[in-house]
């Protein structure tokens, strides 16, 4: 098999495709994320397509002119018409998810594959994610069981862990939610006979 390259060292997205047998070297790349984010958003491109372009940057910034296959992925979280990095801290995490309480938001994923220094495959996804009315104590609770590890994740939760008790309803792909969109993946991985089967 072509080797492939992840570029991220998010544990989630390194599960998912440990999980489903694909071997793969997690890379992170060094892009500046915030500067991307920032230069988007100020160019006017929707979260969906900021996710994109985010993975189109780490993907390219780690494809070389080798064969080596160079999987990008990124995630953000839009709400209220506003998108939201990582919660810095504890208290941010806290307020964003009192913010969230009984309501929708959206995760907007961008996933990419590079070779040779080229973008050769993109795609993007959404979930939509109805958080129920929670309290200032249960979110505390939950801040309190998972602890600082939350700060890792783009909503402030997982929903794979205790997370999930945050939440209502969900609509869309469960691995779009955890990172990284993997039937799309695996399907264009078995079209370019990269995956056997």
């Amino acid at each position: 098999m072509t080797d492939l390259i992840l570029a991220s060292k998010s544990a989630s997205r390194q599960a998912i495709l440990r999980g489903a047998g694909i071997p793969f070297i997690a890379q992170p790349s060094d892009v500046d994320e915030g500067a991307i984010k920032s230069r988007e958003r100020a160019a006017g491109q929707s979260p969906g397509e900021i996710a994109l372009i985010l993975a189109e940057a780490k993907a390219l910034a780690l494809s070389v002119p080798e064969q080596k296959i160079v999987i990008g992925c990124d995630q953000v979280l839009e709400f209220e018409g506003h998108l939201y990095d990582k919660p810095v801290d504890m208290p941010e995490a806290k307020a964003r998810l009192l913010r969230m309480a009984g309501h929708t938001h959206y995760l907007r994923s961008g996933l990419v594959v590079a070779q040779g220094g080229g973008i050769i495959w993109r795609y993007r996804d959404v979930a939509r994610l109805t958080m129920r009315p929670v309290t200032v104590a249960g979110v505390e609770a939950y801040l309190d069981c998972v602890g600082p590890r939350i700060l890792n994740t783009v909503g402030g939760y997982e929903l794979e862990a205790e997370g999930v008790r945050l939440f209502d309803s969900v609509e869309g792909d469960y691995f779009t939610i955890l990172g990284l969109s993997l039937f799309p993946l695996m399907a264009f991985l078995r079209e370019r006979e990269i995956l056997p089967w």
